[in-house]
């Protein structure tokens, strides 16, 4: 199978790339970075540089890799840490979720990729209301902060583009990554006063270890149908 990872060199992108080639499906990913293709041959992925929000640049590349499966896997969120800034913060990822999501759909259509598998988050979306474990029944907040307005409408277009968008779409949603490289800056921010508490500081978050990302997306690709866990949801 061929599989096309939108976001090869990003925290999920450098676990799912293994798996994917192990169970010996081609893969070919995408960086922004033109000195990160050694590591994602390294990965054992066929390397692209490619800027995401370049309608031309994704066509061309996925339509070259004629993939299988796309796995959507983009953030842009290196060296960003402040969520007291929330969608300043999250601006380029936004960007990502919404323009480049609408890109690789209609990349996928113009390869005739059937599946596509995109990165979506459960958490601070939710409305804050009901248990603690979430569904992908629960409604997102009507009313989030305004600091996280935008963050949600770019959340709430890629939940509604993907399925909409090709014949088996799927989305992921995570709850915080942690794990090598996902949870570094955690500590810095909560020292730097830029890791807000919400309330009475008496709220239950929820955690995903990247490498769980991975295998669920991996999951996702073999269309194994996924049930609801406690820190991962999936919406179809």
């Amino acid at each position: 199978m061929r599989v096309f990872v939108a976001g090869g060199t990003g925290v999920v992108g450098r676990s799912l790339i293994p798996m994917l080639t192990a169970a010996g499906h081609q893969v070919t990913a995408t960086t922004r970075t033109p000195g990160k293709t050694a590591q994602l041959r390294s990965l054992g992925a066929e390397p692209v540089v490619a800027d995401a929000l370049d309608r031309a640049a994704t066509i061309e590349a996925v339509t070259a890799a004629r993939p299988d499966v796309i796995v959507h896997q983009l953030t842009g969120l290196a060296g960003q840490s402040d969520l007291r800034h929330f969608d300043r913060t999250f601006a380029v990822t936004n960007q990502l979720r919404s323009r480049g999501t609408d890109y690789l759909l209609e990349a996928a259509r113009a390869a005739g990729t059937r599946r596509f598998i995109a990165q979506s988050f459960t958490g601070w979306p939710n409305q804050p209301v009901g248990p603690p474990v979430k569904t992908e029944d629960d409604p997102f907040d009507p009313h989030p902060p305004a600091s996280m307005t935008q963050s949600l409408r770019a959340i709430r277009h890629r939940e509604q583009a993907v399925p909409a968008g090709v014949p088996e779409g799927l989305v992921l949603r995570y709850g915080i990554l942690y794990g090598p490289g996902a949870s570094d800056d955690l500590a810095g921010m909560v020292q730097k006063g830029r890791l807000p508490v919400v309330g009475g500081g008496t709220g239950i978050w929820s955690f995903t270890h990247a490498t769980d990302a991975a295998s669920v997306a991996q999951a996702a690709r073999r269309g194994i149908d996924l049930a609801i866990a406690l820190v991962l949801a999936t919406t179809r």
